[in-house]
């Protein structure tokens, strides 16, 4: 019953976010990179305030209450790093990737509108299984996962993620309908590319509730990825797309309210 309410949560915050922001970008056309600079700017400061205060802290709580050793916080460092570092060479291989389609595409088509749309459906794909991890690992926390569906840290980072995932949608929808997909059809397969949030959520969860140590390690992990998606995607594309200290206002009130959303 939980991993159906797992995979219930991941699909609203990976399929559904995504494809809609997939059919945004289908309507419109467009973007506004003012709306869509201080949405990032927001998702990230929530998520700051959830990895900081409840994520990384829920080991240090649980060695305080005698069911970890002392060392913990230097396991959860190390398990901050290797997501941090994980997430950071998948980077490196999509870009590596993608420049080379790119290259490919410039050679063989006169526009490249289609194939960047595919790259970036490629890229997200791959994105949303950390971040899948994320929720799940968040959702292990919890004693009861069916009293606290709708509540903690894992329900806050499936919403923050679902945000995070429409502009993600609309990066993947637009340039597939200018470079000639139809539009029901782009909207599908930019909502398909969520469907890796629902097994890194199973992954997460089941690693989770294996005993405290994996626990750790996964909180760790997820905190780690996270690190990585704020300060390496999130808070840089926000300042690329609109230079203005509105987004940097932004990061203050989602750190704020991501600390109210955690403490209660």
């Amino acid at each position: 019953m939980d991993y159906l309410l797992i995979v219930l949560v991941t699909f609203i915050s990976g399929v559904l976010g995504t494809g809609l922001g997939g059919f945004i970008g289908a309507v419109l056309r467009r973007n506004s990179n003012k709306i869509i600079s201080v949405l990032l700017s927001f998702a990230g400061g929530v998520m700051l305030a959830v990895v900081c205060f409840d994520l990384m802290e829920q080991p240090l709580e649980m060695m305080k209450a005698g069911l970890l050793p002392s060392y913990t916080p230097i396991v959860v460092v190390l398990a901050v790093v290797v997501g941090y570092c994980a997430v950071y060479f998948l980077n490196k291989v999509i870009d590596s990737r993608a420049d080379r389609l790119r290259l490919r595409s410039d050679k063989l088509i006169s526009s490249n509108l289609y194939t960047a749309g595919l790259v970036m459906m490629i890229a997200i794909t791959l994105h949303n299984l950390p971040e899948g991890v994320v929720i799940g690992a968040s959702y292990a926390m919890e004693d009861d996962l069916t009293a606290n569906l709708f509540s903690g840290a894992g329900f806050i980072m499936a919403i923050v993620i679902g945000l995070h995932n429409i502009p993600e949608g609309m990066a993947v929808s637009v340039p597939l309908i200018s470079g000639g997909m139809g539009k029901v059809k782009a909207v599908l397969l930019t909502a398909l590319s969520g469907l890796p949030t629902v097994l890194g959520a199973l992954l997460g969860y089941a690693l989770g509730n294996i005993n405290a140590i994996t626990l750790t390690v996964s909180l760790g992990f997820a905190s780690g990825a996270m690190l990585y998606v704020i300060f390496g995607e999130l808070l840089p594309d926000a300042v690329i797309m609109w230079r203005n200290k509105l987004s940097a206002f932004s990061i203050f009130v989602g750190l704020l309210i991501g600390f109210l959303l955690v403490s209660y």
